[in-house]
């Protein structure tokens, strides 16, 4: 039997369309079920929070309940693991942050998890301005007093971090190094015993996102010298960002994203960016985000995502490699 070139033109295209047709099919109906919107983090955080916020609308936007759950531990590496071994049929997604798929992944090479290949970037839900806070027990109330104080006494200061390898760590090491700053790193097993004893003067001053130590601030348990911030936040409006302080490297925000196991179909990565969009350029939203501590997040698509995440890795192996750090193992 022989077959002419139009025939086998038609046949080979209508071949490729039906070998497409269950994926399409798929993503023209998604989501007919409730989706899990996986938390990899305790409930009460920052990551949480983003969730949450982003987790109601769209179950709205989309007909179908967003099941947020909390799966915390080894400092967000379960969670996401486990999103990254799901079926990438858009019913599983998880809440992305600096911690998941950018410090860990730029400290730890036996991460479970790949944070570029393994999962699907869908869009930023929010970003977190960072903030440089000391107690105000310290007499200084400026980051120039601050950097004059350092230099005068050598080794006084000491600076509270998460753990070895943290956010926190990294940032104080590029902050002493481009400041020239000579502090102590005290390392602590989490954020919440190193904020007790910033509080109580244990240890001077840290690195933290402004919504975890907002209310410290306000009610002046804590001092903020600087933000990093596009521009200045509006819960504090004297506060200087770093770029105001001539040091870039260190204005960049913290964020959570949205992302789905790698291979889950274009279709329905385009859809859920489409509809968290729309949520996020609502301005009643865009309120409520501002008063959440979180910056409204300017619109970046799936494939820029990716870019930053991946960026943003070998930003802090540089930080960690020059200034020699290791994460934690336990």
């Amino acid at each position: 039997m022989t077959i002419d070139r139009r025939q086998f033109i038609s046949a080979t295209a209508a071949g490729l369309c039906a070998s497409g047709l269950p994926s399409l099919s798929r993503a023209s109906t998604y989501p007919t079920k409730p989706i899990t919107l996986v938390v990899p983090f305790a409930a009460g955080g920052a990551v949480d929070m983003s969730g949450r916020l982003i987790g109601e609308p769209l179950s709205r936007s989309l007909g179908q309940p967003v099941v947020i759950d909390n799966r915390g531990g080894a400092g967000g590496a379960i969670g996401s693991s486990f999103v990254a071994k799901a079926a990438p049929d858009g019913y599983t997604l998880v809440v992305t942050s600096q911690s998941t798929h950018v410090v860990n992944p730029a400290m730890n090479p036996k991460l479970p998890y790949d944070a570029v290949n393994d999962f699907e970037p869908i869009t930023l839900i929010g970003r977190l301005a960072n903030v440089l806070v000391i107690n105000p027990g310290l007499p200084v109330k400026t980051f120039d007093e601050l950097v004059k104080y350092a230099r005068a006494n050598p080794r006084v200061l000491n600076y509270a971090s998460a753990g070895n390898g943290s956010v926190a760590h990294l940032s104080m090491e590029l902050l002493k190094n481009q400041a020239n700053l000579p502090m102590t790193h005290i390392p602590y097993r989490g954020a919440g015993p190193a904020l007790n004893d910033l509080l109580s003067g244990q240890v001077q001053l840290t690195w933290n996102n402004l919504s975890s130590n907002l209310t410290q601030i306000q009610s002046g348990k804590l001092r903020a010298l600087a933000v990093a911030a596009p521009s200045r936040v509006p819960q504090l409006p004297d506060v200087p960002t770093f770029d105001e302080l001539k040091l870039p490297d260190l204005n960049l925000t913290s964020w959570n994203g949205l992302a789905a196991p790698a291979k889950t179909p274009e279709a329905i990565v385009n859809r859920l960016y489409q509809e968290t969009r729309k949520i996020i350029s609502d301005r009643a939203n865009q309120a409520l985000w501002v008063e959440k501590g979180l910056i409204v997040p300017e619109d970046i698509s799936p494939a820029a995502y990716r870019k930053e995440i991946a960026e943003r890795i070998k930003f802090y192996q540089r930080i960690a490699k020059d200034n020699k750090i290791v994460m934690d193992s336990n």
